[in-house]
């Protein structure tokens, strides 16, 4: 028994005359009648009474033709499932982000599924890389962005750079940090220095110019609360500038003019599992994740 062999009884049954059903779905009508045939000596019994040219089911015809058009429904319903998903208009992802890259993603990633794909569901998971892995390793995360300072060599990953954003300090309006020339790195460290962590490259440069010893003030992976403490303090914040550009387009917020050879940038990466199918609602995420890294790259570039 197979799915030709349902929807032929089905199409019999309602033409009621094997030569209409068989040109209804393009076949030869010896053909045809030798599907049915089978069909009724699989199941070891007659599913039409053939009377002159009529042809009527019998009870069992009918029963088998009831479950046979559920059967075809629901088949027709798992195609169309595919397709959609395949064209990325159903399905899920569940995303891990980093401190800085939630700050910058999360709200646009969220906006712009719910404009373009309303069907598409997304679940966003924020958190140190080390815990976001292991999720995206036990297969309930189905890609990551971080900073690739944050990740091993792992052979198990697929790691795409996205483009590099530019780094740096931001304080308060009317911070003494502002007034006159443009800071030294050790004067701007002798101000509480707050970020969501240091590369080991950017602590060894920090560390340098503070050799009667430095340590951040504030470690948080909620930016927004840094930068909600530099905005009302003398505390500076350190990290992508991007993350405060709406607080610096409002003048809430203002970028400490960077000190001489401290020109940094954050390197992130759309990290996924090597081997494992991409799928289209992931490619989207993907998609709109690179798009929005791009933008914020072009906001505040390096001087």
């Amino acid at each position: 028994m197979n799915l030709s062999q349902l929807a032929h009884l089905v199409a019999l049954l309602e033409t009621g005359s094997f030569t209409r059903a068989a040109e209804s779905l393009h076949l030869s009508q010896p053909a045809f009648s030798r599907s049915i045939q089978l069909l009724e000596a699989e199941l070891g019994a007659p599913l039409v009474d053939r009377i002159g040219k009529r042809n009527e089911a019998t009870p069992l015809g009918r029963q088998v033709a009831q479950r046979a058009r559920r059967v075809l429904a629901e088949v027709h319903e798992i195609r169309r499932e595919a397709e959609m998903l395949a064209q990325g208009q159903t399905g899920s992802v569940a995303l891990g982000l980093g401190a800085a890259p939630s700050a910058l993603l999360s709200v646009p990633l969220m906006r712009r599924m719910l404009h373009a794909h309303p069907a598409l569901r997304v679940k966003l998971s924020r958190g140190p890389t080390d815990s976001l892995l292991v999720s995206l390793r036990e297969r309930t995360l189905d890609a990551l962005v971080v900073h690739v300072r944050t990740l091993d060599n792992d052979a198990d990953l697929d790691v795409a750079p996205m483009p590099a954003l530019a780094s740096g300090f931001v304080c308060r309006p009317g911070h003494p940090l502002l007034k006159g020339a443009r800071p030294s790195l050790p004067q701007v460290l002798a101000y509480p220095v707050m970020s969501t962590g240091l590369s080991p490259e950017i602590a060894r440069r920090v560390a340098a110019a503070r050799p009667d010893g430095f340590a951040l003030h504030r470690e948080s992976e909620d930016i927004a609360c840094l930068l909600d403490i530099a905005a009302q303090s003398d505390a500076v914040f350190l990290g992508v500038l991007a993350s405060a550009a709406a607080q610096i387009a409002h003048g809430a917020l203002a970028r400490v003019p960077p000190p001489a050879d401290f020109d940094i940038a954050a390197h992130f990466a759309f990290v996924t599992l090597r081997g494992r199918s991409e799928s289209p609602a992931t490619r989207i995420a993907r998609e709109i994740c690179f798009d929005q890294i791009g933008l914020a790259a072009g906001e505040l570039s390096p001087p």
